[in-house]
């Protein structure tokens, strides 16, 4: 049986943090949603010290961010953008237009269609998310979203050079300098001077990530992307050292941000706190990794292979870097994650920022339902139907008369009726006649 050596928050402390989080953001949505520009513009005042004329860059403000930029990291921009498009661009090739005809005369099939628009959401805050442009907005110009708006914080009064070239060369088609539940909540309802969106993706704190959960219905989301969350499964072939840097190097997103390590090698788990202590006295980003640790962080210790297996399944983290002898297994066996990293050669640091697959990831379990982001979030699959021959509607329109009187409805029945007697030639009455 699965033991903790090291247990974070209680789930009651946790409801009680996301209570205020959701009353916070409900107040915030209220506003902007009466008020508009003028609720956004006091939001950005009072959260980001920031209070431009016109939130949307200009295409010289856009010139003058890029040329802020060192040429080699444009050059390492363009190489991750690089990777991730051409995943997505693979992966749309899996995608498929359908057509086929079930019965005579009968054409059945489906068109995927891009949103028409769509807001990504980047974020700032502590860290520049640079790599949160490509994941999104590249992602959703791939898929051939027509108008795609792109938002981020302001960082240190103005919008960050790094991300708003992401942006830019990701294929924004408008960028706004704009954080937090403001800029969710501009971009979902509308301003006068901001376009309202179909869809809003992209990760971001508690806050954010509760605004999309509350604007979902009046737009689409792409999932539920809170604070991150990183699983290390490893055993006694794993390497202390390498399991406490996979584990801080997550925690260091954020003071709520949970870091587990699940093992089957008491030994591995006690060397890897002890190693996870060192490392937190001469770590840059301690200062929020030893919170996020303390209030978040896990060690689960089980029996065997198969029972790492299924705690795994119940966390349903977002990421997961497996470490043991046989990493395949959990890449067979796995059902619930966000995204998998397979052996100690990867790690969870390449695939949020340049190996190519996205990082926009399912948390708090909402990997037992979904995937992370990718290109199909941006498309739509509709479906269509035509019957090419009278004998082919007539025929249908029999089964379907039969079926819409097992249910009562009349109605319906009537519109399969007609269709008999215009096309099949067979007298059955209208629905005024039975009655």
């Amino acid at each position: 049986m699965a033991k903790w050596l090291k247990e974070g928050k209680s789930e009651n402390e946790i409801q009680e943090a996301d209570a205020e989080v959701k009353k916070t953001v409900e107040n915030i949505l209220s506003d902007v949603s009466k008020r508009g520009d003028e609720a956004v513009r006091e939001l950005s005042k009072k959260f980001d010290n920031y209070e431009p004329e016109n939130f949307i860059l200009t295409e010289q403000e856009i010139e003058k961010a890029i040329s802020e930029v060192s040429k080699r990291d444009i050059e390492d921009i363009k190489f991750a953008q690089t990777q991730v498009r051409n995943f997505a661009r693979k992966q749309l090739e899996c995608i498929k237009d359908l057509e086929v005809e079930t019965l005579p005369g009968v054409i059945l099939g489906h068109k995927n269609i891009p949103m028409n628009s769509v807001g990504c959401y980047v974020p700032g805050g502590k860290y520049p998310m640079v790599a949160s442009a490509h994941m999104s907005v590249l992602t959703a110009k791939v898929a051939g979203v027509k108008n795609i708006t792109a938002s981020a914080p302001p960082q240190n009064g103005k919008p960050h050079p790094a991300i708003v070239t992401a942006m830019h060369l990701g294929g924004a088609d408008k960028i706004l300098c704009l954080g937090g539940i403001q800029a969710v909540a501009a971009m979902a309802i509308g301003t006068e001077t901001i376009d309202g969106v179909n869809m809003l993706v992209g990760p971001g704190n508690m806050f954010v990530a509760e605004a999309k959960r509350q604007l979902f219905g009046r737009v689409g989301i792409d999932l539920f992307a809170g604070p991150t969350e990183t699983l290390i499964i490893a055993d006694d072939s794993s390497d202390p050292e390498i399991c406490a840097v996979d584990l801080l190097g997550q925690a260091e997103h954020g003071p709520t941000s949970p870091s587990i390590l699940l093992t089957n090698s008491e030994d591995l788990a006690l060397k890897t706190l002890t190693e996870i202590e060192r490392q937190l006295k001469i770590l840059p980003t301690a200062e929020i990794a030893k919170v996020s640790w303390k209030d978040y962080g896990q060690v689960i210790v089980c029996d065997n292979i198969d029972e790492m297996v299924s705690v795994a399944n119940n966390l349903a983290f977002e990421h997961v870097q497996v470490m043991t002898e046989n990493p395949d297994y959990f890449l067979k066996n796995m059902t619930n994650y966000g995204a998998l990293f397979l052996g100690s050669r990867t790690n969870v640091a390449f695939g949020d920022k340049v190996i190519g697959t996205n990082h926009t990831l399912p948390t708090k379990t909402a990997a037992r339902y979904t995937g992370g982001l990718w290109v199909g979030k941006f498309l739509k699959t509709c479906t269509y139907q035509k019957i090419l021959t009278d004998e082919a509607s007539a025929m249908v329109g029999e089964y379907c008369s039969r079926l819409c009187a097992l249910e009562g409805f009349a109605g319906h029945g009537e519109q399969a009726n007609i269709r008999v007697r215009r096309f099949g030639g067979r007298n059955i009455k209208p629905y005024s006649s039975a009655e």
